[in-house]
């Protein structure tokens, strides 16, 4: 079996320096994706569980924690751009795309952008963009990460009570690692979430050709109710499989590593790369 030591780099892409953490060496190597306005660290109770067994790649996105930032409004194409681009700099031909929320919305675009490369797709707790979500997301997420910046820090409270109730009691640790991540510099918490609401989903949904886990997260009133809409709309994908996390809510990766990973690890080694 690889390693599961967390090591941490930089890549030199045409969109600048991406960073990203890795752990493992063999299997299938895995390029994670986070949500809005996380960063690589979303992954890190999974990286050990996975890694293990195949290689997990988790990217600060482009645009999110260390990475080179855009200028202007976000796009999903943009993301996924970044995660194609951290694929060549690595030295990656063949590989599986993993996202949650945000990421998982690049991962669809990931898969359908470069579909002779993408291995296999997991989508945790994805939303289907389409017109119905794009009009009611128009104007900012409903609710989360949205708050004018003000001198006194009182944005930083409505973050963290937007969030909470999305968050396991007890956890503060968790809140605390959102509010960081939505601290670095250049990172707007609101701007993915936007990307996500300019995103015609159901244009490029259908290029998606390769093996795809869904991973609904049954707590999640956000995301739980896309899974089965995600699943007659991914009409061109080889199969598709759905895995419920009992529990499971907005930071899911990092509440449930143990069930998460028992759903990810069998069904990458049934589409390992050779």
């Amino acid at each position: 079996m690889a390693d599961a030591l967390v090591r941490f780099g930089y890549a030199d892409t045409p969109l600048g320096q991406l960073h990203y953490a890795e752990a493992g060496s063999g299997g299938t190597p895995v390029i994670c994706l986070h949500q809005t306005p996380r960063s690589h660290d979303e992954f890190s109770e999974l990286m050990p569980l996975v890694g293990p067994h195949h290689r997990m790649i988790a990217m600060d996105m482009y645009g999110f924690g260390q990475s080179a930032k855009p200028e202007g409004p976000q796009t999903i194409e943009q993301y996924a751009a970044g995660a194609l681009h951290l694929a060549d700099a690595l030295g990656l031909e063949r590989f599986a795309v993993m996202g949650h929320h945000t990421g998982a919305v690049v991962a669809v675009e990931v898969a359908a952008a470069g579909r002779e490369r993408v291995a296999a797709v997991i989508l945790s707790s994805p939303a289907y963009t389409g017109p119905e979500f794009r009009a009611a997301q128009a104007d900012g997420p409903g609710g989360v990460d949205d708050a004018e910046v003000d001198e006194e820090g009182g944005h930083l409270v409505t973050w963290w009570d937007q969030r909470r109730p999305h968050y396991p009691t007890g956890r503060s640790d968790l809140l605390n690692r959102f509010v960081r991540d939505a601290l670095a510099p250049g990172v707007d918490p609101l701007e993915g979430h936007l990307a996500c609401a300019r995103y015609v989903m159901e244009d490029r949904i259908g290029l998606v050709s390769a093996p795809v886990l869904i991973l609904g997260a049954d707590a999640d009133p956000f995301a739980f109710p896309h899974v089965e809409v995600m699943r007659t709309q991914l009409v061109g994908a080889r199969s598709i499989e759905i895995a419920v996390i009992e529990g499971g809510m907005i930071p899911m990766t990092e509440q449930l590593p143990e069930a998460v990973a028992a759903a990810v690890v069998p069904f990458l080694d049934r589409f390992a790369v050779s």
